[in-house]
């Protein structure tokens, strides 16, 4: 199991980005939260199995769809948390 914080930059707030990002969680059955920060990024608290978080984290550099443009992804490994699901938490 891996933990990481992950900040994301460009487009995406006001395109589906937090949606796309939790329907993505579900995909890889992780955990965590995901939110709109007030400078314009996303931050990505996720965590799962380490295949499936790299998996995950591929997929949100690419953008996770196509209203989306993803400019920067800075990931910082954190310790394990206990969270049930994953969800928007603003």
């Amino acid at each position: 199991m891996i933990n990481y914080l992950i900040f994301v930059s460009g487009r995406v707030q006001g395109v589906g980005f937090r949606y796309a990002t939790l329907l993505l969680a579900r995909q890889y059955h992780l955990t965590g939260t995901v939110e709109n920060l007030p400078d314009g990024q996303v931050k990505i608290n996720v965590q799962g199995p380490a295949s499936d978080v790299k998996a995950f984290v591929l997929a949100i550099k690419a953008g996770p769809n196509p209203y989306c443009r993803v400019e920067e992804v800075h990931i910082q490994p954190q310790p394990l948390a206990k969270w049930r699901t994953f969800k928007i938490t603003n």
